[in-house]
């Protein structure tokens, strides 16, 4: 079976209970995944939290000992068992060196973000020379937002998803409002069924539609930071592009 297909959870874990002849809340479900999980052995470059650790912990109906089962890596990931290591080297080199850290040693912190440009590169699709790392998530948002979002009497609407991660959510808030809109009427959100957790691809396909010839951007995260849904970036886009200035 596909699992990197774009459908959803419940979805996925229905087809493979349909393939294993079981409950889709059976045990071999679980482990028919982690056996299909291309990415598996990664797990042990990571801590992960003990029960005991943990703060709302009853220790009558959990084993304190054993690892928890970590669901919010969308949010925080778990850290990696490297990070003190390399930490610590950039600590020592500050001991050591000073204010010369900045240009000496293995990574030098004024030239920090050269050292993953490629890697970066990669993951987005563009070329070395084209990638460019710099601030945080928020500030880079609003220097986009900034550029391209250009709204019009017509054209002014800035579409995204119910609950994106609040520095997302606060960033198109003031943009509308350095625009002089209104928040209300501007800020397009689209929001899962009654019933429902994650968001419909065809359903923001079909605000896309109807809401297209208003809305000047388009703006979703691959990861949904509160659900953990994938959305399904290349037909969003796609039909973005059909209809919307811009999508980020």
């Amino acid at each position: 079976m596909d699992l990197s297909s774009h459908d959803t959870p419940v979805t996925i874990i229905e087809n493979v209970a349909l393939q294993l002849a079981c409950s889709p809340v059976d045990k071999n479900v679980a482990f028919y995944l982690d056996e299909d999980d291309e990415l598996k052995h990664l797990r042990g470059c990571f801590h992960i939290p003990k029960m005991k650790d943990l703060p709302p912990t009853n220790p009558r109906l959990v084993n304190e000992n054993e690892s928890c089962i970590y669901f919010a890596g969308h949010s925080l990931g778990l850290q990696p068992k490297k990070i003190k290591t390399y930490l610590d080297e950039e600590l020592d080199k500050w001991a050591k060196t000073g204010v010369h850290g900045h240009f000496n040693g293995k990574r030098p912190w004024a030239l920090g973000d050269e050292c993953i440009v490629e890697l970066m590169a990669d993951i987005i699709g563009a070329r070395k020379e084209e990638v460019a790392l710099m601030n945080g998530l928020t500030v880079n948002l609003h220097l986009l937002l900034l550029s391209f979002f250009m709204p019009t009497a017509d054209r002014y609407k800035i579409l995204l998803e119910a609950k994106a991660f609040p520095s997302d959510h606060y960033a198109v808030e003031s943009q509308l409002q350095f625009h002089g809109l209104d928040v209300e009427t501007s800020m397009l959100m689209i929001e899962p069924r009654e019933g429902e957790e994650t968001l419909r691809t065809e359903d923001i396909l079909a605000v896309i539609e109807k809401e297209g010839d208003s809305v000047a951007v388009i703006l979703f995260s691959g990861v949904q930071y509160y659900t953990g849904q994938l959305f399904d970036i290349p037909r969003i886009t796609k039909a973005g592009q059909k209809k919307v200035q811009f999508l980020q």
